[in-house]
């Protein structure tokens, strides 16, 4: 009698660990401010507002806000309920109670356009093009900045057209001017200066008890 062999069931193959990567544009720029990150696929839209900050380089002075169309078409915010909502305006969710992959993931990232919008002043408007989930590179720690271009803009210089003025003082050297913006900006600025592995990020859960337990006090 031939004796059967029986094979060894093959292992499982293990699923690589995976980050949301996106690649963020500061509207209106020329040449364009644009960072490229990587964040947990556990991320809060708070927790990616906060990395979203800390790669531009702004200081989170202002409201901010996240404006997306769902599966149904329809325009959804997500950000800080202030309160002060005109009445026939619905409050944006509270961006630490929804995840970034009820929006974003892989089966829908296509269908959902975004825009990121900080300092409803000055209006800076970042378009928010999510380029699927990437595999972690065991040597990284996330979030991170993978890549990008160009300085930030100073805070309240006045949006995209502000900032188009700015940078034609600072770049004259017979502006009247110039001295004291370069002053106001910290007495230096590179709009050309930007280097991915240089961004620090900061624990967003930190920064919300930060903000709220402000706000509160």
């Amino acid at each position: 009698m031939t004796s059967r062999r029986t094979r060894a069931p093959k292992p499982a193959l293990r699923q690589p660990e995976l980050v949301h990567q996106f690649l963020i544009v500061l509207s209106g720029t020329d040449p364009l401010v644009w960072r490229r990150i990587q964040v947990p696929l556990s991320y809060s839209f708070w927790d990616l507002h906060v990395a979203i900050q800390d790669a531009m380089g702004w200081l989170d002075y202002h409201l901010h806000e996240f404006r997306l169309i769902d599966a149904k078409d329809r325009v959804r915010t997500i950000g800080i309920p202030t309160g002060e909502e005109e009445t026939d305006q619905r409050p944006p969710i509270p961006s630490w109670r929804v995840r970034v992959s009820e929006y974003f993931n892989h089966c829908q990232y296509h269908a959902l356009p975004a825009l990121y919008v900080y300092d409803f002043g000055d209006d800076w408007k970042h378009a928010l093009v999510y380029e699927n989930e990437q595999p972690i590179e065991a040597s990284a720690t996330y979030p991170r900045c993978v890549a990008g271009a160009r300085r930030c803009p100073p805070e309240d210089c006045g949006g995209v057209h502000g900032y188009s003025e700015f940078l034609a003082a600072i770049c004259d050297p017979a502006h009247p001017e110039r001295e004291s913006l370069l002053a106001w900006a910290g007495g230096s600025y590179d709009p050309n200066a930007f280097e991915p592995t240089a961004v620090v990020f900061d624990d967003p859960i930190k920064r919300w008890k930060r903000a709220f337990e402000r706000e509160s006090s």
